[in-house]
């Protein structure tokens, strides 16, 4: 890896999705997981302190990127749950079948290479009556905002990290094995064409 994927993106990752509107949207779904969750994408760790410790076992977080985790800075072993870190990518999930009983991603889907064997992983991984519980940024209902999205994200895939603007998220997860159960839209305060999100759950189909 590079200087700037190594040492400038991570930094930047990190202080664009904690900006408030961001944490306002972990704050709608990240508490609503239960049990032993896995984590999609966990980045710096930003959703941790949202989790409900009354309702979590465990929190297993994988991000092909060792670099993001360690712009983390609230200390794990303060929390009420176990946490652990694995360096790992969506599309090869290092776990066995039916071992979670929630996994959750945010603002990630948008950067993996393979959506769509990354769900099938998801699944895999879910136990049968299991939930998956997204929060991400994705193609935008305005055709005039879609069009800057469309003509942007060649160059912007490049520079933020494999994050792409443009993702039909609902189509993405319902097109891979999960039936939606709860979603949610709007657009948060910020650069319109990244800032148009979906939130909600889905079960296996």
């Amino acid at each position: 890896m590079g200087i700037y994927s190594s040492y400038i993106l991570p930094k930047l990752v990190h202080w664009t999705c904690r900006q408030k509107p961001n944490q306002k949207q972990r704050q709608k779904i990240v508490p609503k997981a239960t049990g032993s969750v896995l984590e999609i994408g966990i980045g710096s760790g930003l959703n941790l302190p949202f989790y409900n410790p009354a309702q979590v076992k465990s929190v297993t977080g994988i991000d092909p990127s060792e670099e993001m985790w360690d712009e983390n800075e609230l200390d794990p072993g303060s929390l009420q749950f176990d946490v652990v870190f694995e360096q790992a990518r969506a599309e090869e999930l290092p776990f066995e079948k039916n071992k979670f009983d929630s996994v959750v991603i945010t603002y990630s889907l948008c950067t993996i290479s393979e959506p769509e064997v990354a769900l099938t992983e998801m699944r895999r991984v879910l136990k049968p009556k299991g939930i998956l519980y997204f929060c991400e940024h994705g193609k935008a209902p305005d055709d005039s905002v879609e069009k800057w999205q469309n003509r942007i994200n060649p160059v912007w895939t490049k520079l933020a990290g494999g994050c792409n603007l443009n993702r039909d998220i609902p189509a993405l997860i319902s097109g891979n094995g999960f039936d939606i159960a709860h979603l949610e839209t709007m657009y948060i305060p910020g650069w319109k064409a990244a800032s148009f999100n979906y939130w909600g759950s889905a079960r296996m189909g």
